[in-house]
């Protein structure tokens, strides 16, 4: 009678421990991923001029890098790159770093022998740290 008891009792606890277990890895994948990634638009026009135009929509970011002198293999083409962990074939470009642990995260790119990352407090272009301005303009050179 004894035995039943305990085995009444570990049961309970394992049920006790997988609902808390289930309920807060739910949340914390929910915080993890709420805000959504980055999201960067890499067009080049006919004549092949490059920019890239970073996005994420819950933090109401949207600032467009221009690389004007410089040309990129496609042309007329515009391609979405979605920085949600894994690692992305860019356009052009390199992709140094990427951390979407908890989103939108930190994207490291080196494009056209400049460095560009782009964080959730500000962005930082060749380590010039810029504050995000909502439909800004930044010529790269």
């Amino acid at each position: 009678m004894r035995s039943d008891s305990l085995l009444k009792h570990l049961a309970i606890c394992a049920v006790i421990s997988l609902v808390f277990y289930v309920t807060v890895f739910a949340w914390i994948e929910h915080r993890r991923t709420f805000k959504g990634p980055w999201v960067a638009d890499f067009r080049a026009d006919a004549a092949g001029a490059p920019s890239i135009i970073i996005r994420q929509t819950n933090m109401a970011v949207s600032e467009t890098l221009v690389f004007p002198g410089q040309t990129a293999k496609t042309r007329n083409a515009t391609n979405t790159i979605i920085f949600d962990g894994t690692p992305p074939d860019l356009p052009f470009g390199e992709l140094l770093y990427q951390d979407p642990t908890f989103l939108p995260g930190t994207v490291t790119l080196r494009v056209f022998g400049h460095q560009v990352e782009f964080f959730p407090r500000a962005f930082t272009v060749d380590k010039k740290e810029r504050p995000w301005q909502p439909g800004g303009v930044i010529e790269v050179r």
